[in-house]
């Protein structure tokens, strides 16, 4: 299923939003430009390591360095298309600082869920999908009734059908709580910190309260 709008009109103009989605552009764009060797340096370098971050904690910052590499274009486009979709609306709601400081806690968050299950992994792990997921899993208590119209592909026949944003999501976040029940002690194996994901939608879930604006009638 592909995401393409959701039938909630933001009441601002979503700045934050933007700008993280154009820091992760230059930055993949940046990468572009390495070297495979230099590419794998900046990732040993920037990039989460849970191993790391057993033996030295003073790396904590990785944290926060790794939601800003993408590890390809699919990855890089999937992660900012679903920023796009869901967070200006819950930036709308939450005011533009309070959704950064909303965004990078649900990104490191995200990422100790990772270190949690995984805290010998010799694997960086990149990428904004924690964060995102933070920013679903606001989404999902914030829009319950909003429409997210779907492109799903039926055998060669691609259909469009608005699903409710609660029905969407909650698939969504169920596959990942599947895929990371099947993957644990796989990790590794199949590369996606599948933990990561659901430990940002929960922390979205439980941050959101405390971030949301208070709106006068």
């Amino acid at each position: 299923m592909i995401p393409l709008k959701d039938t909630i009109v933001s009441r601002s103009l979503p700045v934050v939003t933007g700008l993280i989605i154009l820091l992760n552009c230059l930055v993949f764009f940046q990468e572009l430009r390495m070297t495979d060797a230099q590419l794998e340096r900046l990732v040993a370098s920037l990039g989460f390591t849970p191993a790391r971050l057993t033996h030295d904690p003073s790396s904590w910052w990785t944290l926060v360095s790794c939601m800003f590499l993408h590890g390809g274009w699919m990855h890089l486009i999937g992660n900012m298309w679903a920023l796009f979709l869901f967070g200006d609306n819950v930036e709308d709601r939450m005011g533009s600082a309070r959704f950064l400081v909303f965004y990078l806690l649900c990104g490191i968050i995200a990422g100790l869920t990772h270190y949690l299950i995984n805290p010998a992994s010799p694997i960086p792990t990149i990428g904004a999908s924690g964060a995102l997921a933070g920013v679903l899993g606001a989404y999902f208590l914030l829009f319950p009734t909003a429409r997210v119209i779907t492109l799903v592909p039926i055998l060669i026949f691609p259909i469009l059908i608005e699903i409710p944003a609660v029905v969407f999501l909650g698939v969504w976040f169920f596959s990942q709580l599947a895929y990371g029940t099947l993957s644990l002690g796989a990790e590794e194996v199949v590369g996606i910190a599948w933990w990561a994901h659901i430990g940002g939608f929960v922390a979205g879930m439980l941050l959101m309260p405390l971030f949301r604006q208070r709106y006068v009638a």
